[in-house]
């Protein structure tokens, strides 16, 4: 029997009852940009078909995660494509299949938020509420802030497009913004979702909480330390609703879903809602093709109880003897996808309290995600400089996250890759625009070096 999830949009008491989850229904193959939306239910089923775009394969489905799995250090490609190797090596082409079903699947996201941000306000249905209203824009706001955020950490500076289009030739001419300009428009979006939404607790669809998280992560990659520690902060001192639950596995082990270690994840059903991540994970005796396996240096972490402790857990063996990585495991196809655990917000306030030399602050932060994956606490007596417990808090990283797609993020906005991963060349620290969209907008400028 299907799972019966509700879906808490209001704040107000009143939910959906989710037979179907945002992900059913898709709008724009649902409703015609020709025909607006009109009313409650067609303004639901756009903001579903916003989720929808999100949760695509080519969003965190498959191909953005993939970026940050196999661009790092963590991560080695089993299988023939070239295309996929360019990530591991930090040779990527502009020709790169992932990079394209990336960026239009980005843009898609953000079309579809802003049909629902342009068409949302006008509707006169007495069933649309002041709040659901404030809700739908809310959420719309918020992903669409996610989207430019992913596309600023990936490319830089973007085109800004903040109005519903019908087709690419109609986005033509929009020149790139800068990269200050691109986080400038991340900002206005969280701010803007920020007091529409309600403060509610909700592990699938956005809410107020998820903005903090978003604006933790955002203030933390732009260097405003106070702010992160802030954002992240108001996300740990809920510990009604989030928590580092124990041991590691427990958010995701026996079909665990939606536990008080998320923030916010993507809900499929393995049916009309699949994520495509476990074939590649899998081993081919439980139906995968283990494309994309943990590296010898990840499993040596993964598996020392001084560095992985329990989170040795991520890692499996197949009949081979080839480790394979076990976050992405269900069969049918309906693990979630991992946008924000609660463990992140520890790891990002921690990072802002070392960066504001709050050193016994930080460590309590870090400690609190080792103690949780049976680590021993790290000492002020041995990790007694800010430089020192920011390594540690990298390090702490890269087997916390080992099969979520921080790893080259982290490095490349720390400044870390020439030392990290021996890459010299600041312009390898952006992926190349595609090919297909310098081609058919002559407006777009390739990053240097491509």
């Amino acid at each position: 029997m299907k799972r019966i999830k509700y879906i808490a949009l209001l704040g107000v008491g009143l939910a959906v009852s989710a037979c179907q989850t945002f992900l059913d229904v898709k709008p724009l193959e649902s409703i015609s940009d020709a025909v607006t939306i009109k009313d409650q239910t067609s303004a639901l089923t756009a903001l579903r078909g916003v989720y929808s775009a999100l949760a695509d394969a080519g969003y965190y489905g498959t191909s953005f995660p993939s970026i940050g799995y196999l661009s790092g250090d963590n991560i080695v490609w089993t299988g023939s494509q070239s295309q996929v190797q360019e990530f591991i090596n930090k040779r990527v082409s502009a020709e790169n299949a992932t990079l394209s079903s990336a960026w239009i699947a980005m843009y898609r996201t953000i079309n579809r938020a802003n049909n629902v941000l342009e068409k949302v306000p006008a509707v006169t249905d007495p069933a649309l509420t002041p709040a659901l209203r404030n809700a739908y824009l809310g959420q719309a706001y918020a992903i669409r802030a996610l989207a430019y955020f992913d596309l600023a950490r990936t490319w830089g500076g973007v085109p800004i497009i903040t109005k519903p289009t019908l087709g690419p030739a109609d986005n033509a001419g929009i020149r790139r913004a800068t990269l200050a300009a691109t986080y400038a428009q991340v900002l206005r979006d969280l701010e803007a979702a920020e007091p529409l939404l309600p403060l509610a607790t909700d592990r699938y669809n956005v809410t107020r909480k998820t903005v903090f998280a978003l604006k933790a992560r955002y203030f933390l990659y732009n260097k405003d330390w106070a702010k992160a520690e802030d954002f992240a902060g108001r996300l740990i001192g809920d510990s009604t609703n989030y928590r580092l639950l124990r041991p590691f596995g427990a958010f995701f082990q026996n079909d665990a879903r939606g536990t008080q270690e998320s923030v916010w994840e993507i809900f499929y059903n393995g049916t009309t809602e699949v994520n495509t991540h476990r074939n590649q994970w899998q081993p081919q005796t439980a139906g995968g093709t283990r494309q994309w396996a943990p590296n010898d240096a990840l499993v040596a972490l993964l598996t020392n109880p001084a560095i992985g402790g329990n989170r040795s857990v991520l890692v499996a063996r197949d009949n081979q003897n080839r480790p394979y990585g076990t976050l992405y495991y269900r069969n049918p196809a309906s693990d979630p996808s991992y946008i924000f655990r609660i463990a992140e917000a520890y790891l990002i306030r921690a990072e802002a309290r070392a960066q504001q030399n709050k050193l016994t602050e930080a460590l309590a932060d870090l400690n609190a995600v080792r103690e949780r994956a049976g680590l021993a606490p790290l000492r002020s007596s041995t990790v007694a400089t800010p430089e020192a417990v920011l390594l540690a808090i990298e390090n702490e990283r890269r087997v916390e996250f080992a099969l979520e797609p921080h790893r080259w993020f982290d490095i490349v906005r720390t400044g870390r890759a020439p030392a990290v991963f021996n890459l010299t060349d600041p312009n390898r620290y952006l992926m190349p625009l595609p090919i297909q969209q310098l081609l058919s907008d002559k407006a777009l400028e390739q990053n240097p070096g491509y």
